[in-house]
């Protein structure tokens, strides 16, 4: 008898605590009350995400020819640091006035552009996210107005070199 009623409190005990954790899982501390800004003090708004990259710009161009006019411009353009680039990604990896960012040069679908070849040159950060910064915009300021007139000065040089005959040796 005593086996059972041992048994029977073990098991009464058991399923309190149950009861007493499920209880406790359950119990939701109070949020903290909004601390109410002193008068006068500046309000502090949300910061939204940035979904557009500012100073985006399309080229009537084909991307290769957008990409290398690119690189011939911030490989000279004052300030701007050159770190790295990959021309399967279409991008270039690049500083400015301390703001690391990445500019990108991407073919728009045909859908996009009624079939008029165009690419897409904008920025991102390095995580790939849109970016609004002032440094940023300035490089895309100052590729817009610079690519139309290098993409021809890149296509006049690839056309020379592909008139330049090939020497052969003496067979």
């Amino acid at each position: 008898m005593r086996v059972r009623t041992c048994a029977r409190v073990w098991r009464d005990a058991l399923l309190a605590g149950c009861v007493a954790l499920a209880a406790a899982a359950c119990h939701t501390p109070p949020s903290p009350r909004p601390v109410e800004p002193a008068p006068g003090a500046p309000v502090e708004r949300a910061v939204e995400p940035v979904t557009v990259t500012r100073g985006e710009f399309t080229l009537p161009a084909h991307k290769l020819d957008v990409w290398n006019a690119v690189g011939q411009i911030v490989v000279n353009a004052r300030g701007v640091e050159y770190l790295g680039r990959a021309q399967m990604l279409d991008l270039y990896s690049l500083r400015y006035r301390g703001v690391e960012f990445f500019v990108l040069t991407k073919a728009m679908t045909a859908a996009e552009t009624g079939n008029v070849i165009r690419t897409r040159v904008t920025a991102t950060t390095p995580a790939g996210k849109p970016i609004d910064a002032d440094a940023t915009a300035e490089v895309l300021g100052m590729l817009q107005r610079a690519l139309p007139a290098e993409v021809e000065r890149v296509r006049a040089q690839q056309a020379k070199q592909k008139k330049k005959p090939v020497k052969r040796g003496k067979s």
